[in-house]
């Protein structure tokens, strides 16, 4: 079972204990995976700060999803080695999939590295720091596959509103650009006793939201001989009353079933919100990359879920300039994307990963065309967001208060159902709960408004 550890005292640690900083890039999952590395270093008395020049432990989490991100990773590096020549005692750990895919490599590409580990093996973590305390010697340890008794690790939660919580691990799918298999692994289904007892806990610690993750989230359930799926964990969620907002986060477009749609439709604290990667808007790009579907089933897809839930939140993941893409073929994304009206794209140009097929392909598109296609098509998503969040002026929705705001702190922060984010003028006491909020500005990225008094929520409207 999870150990549930909150931490309202970021930053601060007890007299005499080493401290833990994590630089964490990526995906929900990999910040996910951060909490846990903080939980299994906990038990041998390393604290998390925010300060890395004070960290006896500095951890690298990494992704491998993009060139770009690896590169990163190898600057951060750089830079960590200046701090352990004032700071020797002071170890570098590196993590997640870069970590996973280069292994022994690392140590030779960035010396100065005391501990290589990778995504099958975080529970290891604090035996590795440990043996590089006392030996003085580099550790490297890389499983190949996640374990068959992967042992529940504690976690130190960095958030006391909304909590992930991992379902599944890894990805079956090979599609023909993604590193993820490679790095990830086959997918795993956590038992679905042990992420109920781990929602309850987060219930009894006052936790008001909870967001299920796996690479391939609508996968879950698959490899269990329960029978079990998304939908049925949903729906136990439903039963917890404290728990106000479930999500979950993201799927393939194949696995989202009519019975997953449906609970989500009938369960009172499921969010109608769906992240659905459709990559490509051109059905001879999504065969080149091995999707395994069509636009029109995904169009099919999308209105099944307006069919059901008419308010709800629909976002994507496009990648423009794949090997071979034809300027007719990214137009056909484009268009799909004012097509279907999504609320927000995740975009980006194709990035060559090792140990996939496409990434050896001819016909590679050069850098300046897709820098030109990528441009473009965030010019249309703009648009079409900017579009579909100006229905919400004059209207009131319910906002989970998460925080305050990055970009002005005399602001609060908070999401919809349908994960609009919403900016609004208020006192820290509401963080953590659900206000209604009256919506007096749309632009793309987010809506602001005014925190309604008495009578405002009479015109609450979904979301």
């Amino acid at each position: 079972m999870c150990d549930e550890r909150s931490d309202p005292s970021w930053g601060e640690s007890q007299s005499g204990s080493r401290k833990v900083y994590i630089e964490t890039f990526g995906c929900q999952m990999n910040k996910s995976d951060s909490e846990h590395m903080l939980g299994v270093l906990d038990e041998i008395g390393y604290a998390p700060t925010d300060e890395i020049k004070e960290a006896d432990l500095m951890i690298l989490n990494t992704c491998a999803i993009r060139a770009g991100a690896e590169d990163k990773v190898y600057s951060y590096l750089g830079y960590w080695r200046k701090l352990k020549a004032v700071r020797p005692d002071a170890l570098i750990a590196v993590g997640g999939c870069v970590a996973q895919d280069g292994g022994q490599s690392l140590l030779s590409r960035s010396p100065g590295v005391d501990i290589v580990f990778g995504t099958h093996n975080m529970h290891r973590l604090p035996e590795l720091v440990l043996q590089a305390r006392k030996s003085g010697k580099p550790q490297v340890e890389i499983f190949q596959e996640l374990p068959d008794d992967l042992p529940e690790t504690p976690v130190v939660r960095r958030n006391a509103v909304s909590a992930w919580v991992s379902v599944i691990y890894g990805c079956d799918y090979n599609c023909t650009y993604c590193i993820v298999p490679y790095v990830r692994g086959r997918e795993k289904s956590r038992p679905p006793a042990l992420i109920h007892q781990e929602v309850l806990e987060l219930a009894e610690n006052g936790y008001k939201e909870v967001t299920f993750l796996g690479q391939n989230v609508t996968a879950y359930g698959q490899d269990l001989e329960s029978g079990m799926h998304l939908g049925d964990l949903l729906a136990l969620s439903g039963q917890v009353e404290s728990i106000k907002r479930v999500r979950f986060l993201t799927g393939h477009p194949r696995d989202l079933s009519c019975q997953i749609i449906d609970t989500v439709a009938q369960t009172w604290n499921a969010c109608q919100y769906f992240h659905v990667p459709v990559q490509a808007g051109d059905d001879r790009t999504l065969r080149r990359m091995a999707r395994g579907y069509n636009v029109d089933y995904y169009r099919a897809l999308v209105e099944r879920i307006r069919e059901r839930m008419p308010e709800a939140g629909i976002t994507t993941d496009l990648i423009v300039g794949f090997p071979g893409e034809t300027e007719a073929e990214f137009m056909n994304t484009v268009n799909l994307v004012e097509e279907l009206g999504f609320d927000s794209c995740n975009t980006a140009a194709y990035s060559a990963r090792p140990h996939t097929p496409s990434a050896n392909w001819d016909s590679q598109v050069p850098e300046v065309e897709k820098l030109e296609r990528l441009r473009l098509l965030n010019s249309v998503v703009s648009n079409v967001s900017h579009r579909r969040n100006k229905p919400y002026l004059g209207r009131t929705v319910e906002v989970l208060v998460e925080g305050r705001s990055q970009r002005n702190p005399e602001r609060l922060t908070g999401r919809t159902g349908t994960n609009k984010v919403v900016n609004f003028e208020g006192k820290a006491d509401l963080i953590g709960t659900l206000q209604d909020v009256e919506i007096q500005a749309a632009n793309p990225w987010a809506l602001r408004g005014t925190l309604c008094r008495q009578g405002c929520a009479m015109a609450r409207t979904p979301g």
